[in-house]
């Protein structure tokens, strides 16, 4: 296919490429039969979306796209336990990891089981002391005060920790999403997509998703009872957040669940979600990029460098003072983490860069490196370097503690899960597009080598430079607020499912002037009006110095719209991705 205007390489490095012509021709069948905005044909039709399903597809219904919980392996049996025990006022315990995920899962299980006069207790490990997942120690202490432990997003690979609470005279059901190995752990039950032997569809959901549907299951025998349970929809706000937060794709059933969930979200009912909107300065109705890059964040701050339950605290509380002072303490954690994160970064970037970068894997291992901000400099490597990225922090035992995130296409969690059963590290495990090791300092090379050979054979040594999808071509002038709120109508957009990305063509810049220490603002005009834009850390690559000194040349920009509704107007503004000279 050949590049987009001719743009073979563009000031970031990549090539861009349009719709490909069966789109095109798609997209015009869609206007045709329809009557929709072209733009929107063109998303629906890279959406694959025919004709016929465009009225479901614009407003998915939760009750059609829901699966029926049951057929999800072991559901049944960790419904029936779970109802048994709140029916018998039984010692429930949640052992939830400590990310939003996580969190979210958690609050789900103890907001619905205090609304039933029924109070669990929480436990979220340590992420320095203790690391991720159930350990011996915790799961004996529990075992010995409850009836019941419920490990959500965790456990299906915990089998010592599981079988110490068993012993202990504890029922363990497991509620998560992770990879699973050949063998479960002796849990009651394991309610996972992800299992070996699952032969459902759904192993797209999230930890949040497989506690929503818990519940569901839970609430069928209220309702064969006759016995009235809280209303579920009221938690769709919480599991929005975690598939969002969690990177799980916007397709099928998580799109239904988030589309939902964001209008719950929207009610400002929580008061957590209320008093963190309000700190991260969200002035507008949330969307998916809210929750993925404003809200996700603050509450992942906690596990990360703070303490690990304040995320579920805050999104459990409903004292509106108690929310407000949880919200600033993350607010503040998450500054202090990027503050972390950002030292991390540019060492690790200086390590990895004395490597070859155009092998299958990119990584780097540092001497008391934070565990809580590894994972997140591994994205930023990957997003960098469009490879596999893996990121260890070796603490003062000389254990390193890493995290990996994937690109599109290759497998990390099974790669991982492989090494971990080699035993060419301690322990490791994860999903498709992320993943978490163990391994003593002395093995990390090696370690590193095997799992480059086996992404290698993924395919991950022949990805070139990332291609840059474009939906369509603009008019500065076109870009209005009532185009964006039709584009919308496609959404919500996040992993899975891209926000559409918009090429204005032939463009002055009117205006350029840089914002904090790596942005960029600029004004663009090719002479249908102006468009505000901003990009974002743009002087870490050439991008911000090309336009900063553009010296009144023409450029092609690319970027995604949106909505700003900074001091009461609403316009459009463009959130800059890449620009190429136009020749």
């Amino acid at each position: 296919m050949s590049a987009y205007l001719g743009i073979e390489t563009s000031l970031t490095g990549r090539r861009w490429l349009g719709p490909p012509p069966e789109t095109e021709r798609q997209a015009e069948a869609l206007s045709q039969a329809t009557t929709l905005p072209d733009v929107l044909s063109l998303i629906l039709a890279s959406r694959g979306v025919q004709p016929s399903e465009v009225d479901d597809f614009l407003s998915p219904s939760l009750r059609a796209l829901m699966p029926d919980p049951s057929l999800l392996k072991d559901m049944d049996k960790a419904a029936a336990r779970i109802f048994k025990a709140l029916q018998g006022n039984e010692h429930i315990a949640i052992f939830a990891d400590y990310d939003v995920d996580g969190a979210t899962s958690a609050a789900q299980l103890l907001g619905w089981f205090k609304e039933l006069g029924h109070s669990a207790t929480l436990y979220i490990p340590d992420r320095l002391k203790e690391g991720y997942g159930p350990n011996e120690p915790a799961m004996k202490a529990l075992a010995q005060e409850h009836s019941l432990i419920i490990c959500v997003d965790c456990g299906t690979v915990a089998h010592a920790p599981i079988k110490v609470a068993v012993e202990a005279g504890a029922d363990v059901i497991v509620l998560d999403h992770h990879l699973g190995g050949e063998t479960l752990p002796p849990a009651l039950a394991v309610v996972n997509p992800n299992r070996q032997d699952e032969e459902s569809e759904y192993t797209y959901l999230c930890a949040a998703g497989v506690v929503f549907l818990t519940l569901v299951a839970v609430n069928r025998h209220y309702r064969e009872a006759g016995i009235k349970a809280p209303p579920l929809m009221d938690m769709l706000d919480l599991v929005a957040l975690g598939t969002v937060a969690d990177v799980a794709p916007l397709t099928g059933f998580n799109r239904a669940l988030v589309r939902q969930g964001l209008k719950v979200m929207a009610a400002r009912n929580r008061p957590g979600l209320v008093a963190l909107s309000d700190v991260a300065a969200m002035a507008s109705a949330p969307k998916a990029y809210h929750l993925g890059y404003l809200l996700g964040p603050r509450i992942n701050a906690g596990g990360r460098i703070g303490k690990a339950d304040l995320g579920t605290r805050l999104l459990t509380t409903t004292d509106t003072s108690e929310a407000q002072a949880l919200a600033e303490r993350l607010d503040a954690l998450n500054k202090e983490r990027r503050e972390i994160e950002s030292a991390v970064q540019v060492a690790a970037e200086a390590q990895a860069e004395t490597r070859s970068l155009e092998g299958p894997l990119v990584w780097a291992a540092g001497k008391g490196w934070h565990p809580g901000v590894v994972g997140i400099v591994a994205s930023r490597l990957k997003e960098k370097y469009n490879r596999p990225a893996v990121v260890i922090g070796i603490n003062d035992e000389g254990l390193g503690h890493g995290s990996g995130r994937s690109v599109s296409g290759i497998d990390l969690g099974v790669a991982i899960a492989a090494l971990a059963r080699e035993e060419k590290i301690t322990k490791g495990g994860g999903h498709k597009m992320a993943a978490g090791l163990s391994v003593p300092e002395a093995g990390i090379k090696k370690a590193m080598a095997a799992l480059a050979e086996k992404l290698a054979k993924q395919g991950a040594g022949e990805i070139g430079p990332r291609d840059l999808k474009i939906t369509a071509a603009l008019g500065t002038g076109a870009a209005t607020p009532a185009l964006i709120e039709q584009i919308e109508a496609a959404g919500p957009f996040g992993a899975g499912a891209p926000a559409p990305r918009f090429a204005i063509l032939s463009a002055r810049i009117r205006f350029a002037k840089p914002a904090g220490e790596s942005h960029l603002r600029l004004t663009i005009d090719n002479g249908s009006g102006p468009l505000d834009v901003i990009a974002f850390r743009a002087f870490e690559t050439p991008l911000g110095q090309a336009l900063l000194n553009h010296a009144g040349q023409v450029f092609h920009f690319v970027g995604r719209l949106e909505i700003d509704e900074w001091g009461g107007r609403r316009k459009a503004k463009l959130q800059l991705e890449d620009a190429a000279k136009a020749e």
